[in-house]
């Protein structure tokens, strides 16, 4: 460990440049959701794959209706139903109509469809409002339909590859697939497509203070928030987190219990025991890791210029050098840091084309200046209001105010040469939402 003090964005650049997108999977439609797609997708049949009806009504070709009106209906002989889904058609002649219903195949013969407003519905009364049941035909209708007004060629009737033609491109390579996009495939008839995974990130949290939720505090001890903060912030990213709560500060069972993570690992996440102290057992247990002959391999535990989370871990560890980054501590610096470091990397491995977080211009809303240490970038929690482009902070600088943290949508960010900030001032803000 040098006492070289590292920028945000060189140890970003540093981090970025280690880790590369995961190789392209063919996966099952549940499972590529969320997932970037590495294929362009065609669609291989027409959507609407035949010509169908819009509306639920009779079938009928133009000639035996042009003309027709209340006074002076077209009677037609109905000679049967064709249901959504129906396989064999029955043919419409001359002076014949077919009953129809709303996404159902046109049938032979017939050009149009009359909605069933335009009709009787084979009562042999005025306008029907809606289609009777099928076999419903009133007594005394005779199997006859009155139709009350013409219709064009075509008129209600969904041309077959209206949706896509086949030969079309559905979805471009890049498209991220969300809830459209795998109703689009399914749609298509893909069961299945070649994405990038979603990376498998296994967060660890040390310390021999940490008590797992639900269970009691004895003297001395704190709950662990940072795994389930941490796990909870890799699954919003779009990662498949694992959770492995605290770790004791033994710096053997340390490294016995990441190497056991390895191999469900895409990236490994620890919190805690980075920093100067006796018992900093991260930096104790994963100073040796490297490769002797491996190049670059290892862990770097550095110092940042930044606040909170100073204290930074980065490097790749075991036979397929997994990316590893150890993040501080306390709750506020080990999420800031993952928002900074963290998240981007695991964007980067889905090869997603956007890997950091939108950032605005604001306007301080503030009761006194901001202060900031020289020298350093400081990450304070905030308020965004969109609407005037405003933000307000929420709690103070302390590193360990989780509950402001709970309060906060934005980090508000002052420049490294930026030691005091006045209420009406111009900052730049990390949007967390």
């Amino acid at each position: 460990m040098s006492n070289t003090i590292w920028s945000v964005d060189e140890h970003l650049e540093d981090v970025l440049a280690a880790v590369k997108p995961l190789e392209p999977i063919e996966l099952q439609l549940p499972d590529a959701q969320g997932c970037v797609l590495v294929e362009d997708v065609t669609v291989p049949v027409a959507l609407p794959p035949f010509d169908n009806s819009s509306m639920d009504g009779y079938a009928v070709r133009v000639a035996d209706v042009a003309g027709a009106s209340e006074e002076f209906p077209a009677v037609l002989t109905v000679i049967g139903d064709v249901a959504a889904g129906s396989g064999e058609l029955p043919a419409v002649g001359p002076g014949q109509a077919a009953r129809i219903m709303t996404g159902a195949p046109l049938p032979p013969g017939a050009e149009a469809v009359v909605p069933v407003e335009w009709t009787d519905g084979g009562t042999g009364g005025g306008p029907a409002t809606t289609m009777r049941p099928a076999g419903a035909a009133p007594e005394g209708a005779g199997g006859e339909v009155r139709v009350h007004r013409p219709a064009e060629a075509r008129a209600h009737v969904r041309a077959r590859g209206s949706d896509v033609q086949a030969g079309d491109l559905a979805l471009a390579a890049g498209t991220v697939l969300g809830a459209p996009q795998i109703g689009l495939l399914a749609a298509i008839g893909r069961g299945s497509v070649t994405v990038r995974p979603r990376p498998r990130v296994v967060v660890l949290s040390t310390g021999s203070e940490l008590v797992q939720p639900g269970e009691e505090l004895g003297q001395g001890q704190i709950y662990d928030s940072n795994s389930f903060a941490l796990a909870a912030a890799a699954r919003e990213a779009g990662a498949i987190a694992y959770r492995v709560g605290a770790v004791t500060d033994d710096a053997e069972v340390l490294r016995a219990t990441i190497e056991d993570q390895l191999i469900r690992a895409d990236l490994l996440v620890t919190t805690g025991g980075v920093s100067v102290g006796a018992y900093d057992v991260v930096k104790e247990a994963l100073s040796s890791v490297g490769d002797e002959d491996e190049p670059g391999s290892g862990i770097d535990f550095r110092k940042l210029a930044m606040q909170p989370g100073k204290p930074q871990g980065f490097g790749s560890i075991g036979p397929d050098h997994t990316p590893l980054l150890a993040l501080p501590g306390n709750p506020v610096s080990s999420y800031v840091s993952f928002e900074l470091f963290v998240r981007p990397a695991i964007r980067t491995l889905m090869g997603l084309p956007d890997v950091h977080r939108p950032r605005a211009r604001a306007t301080l809303s503030a009761d006194k200046p901001l202060s900031s240490p020289a020298a350093r970038r400081q990450f304070l929690r905030g308020t965004y209001d969109a609407s005037d482009a405003t933000v307000t902070p929420v709690g103070g600088s302390g590193s360990h105010l989780i509950a402001a943290l709970a309060q906060a949508d934005c980090l508000i960010v002052l420049p490294e040469d930026v030691t005091s900030a006045e209420p009406g001032t111009e900052v730049e803000v990390i949007l967390l939402g």
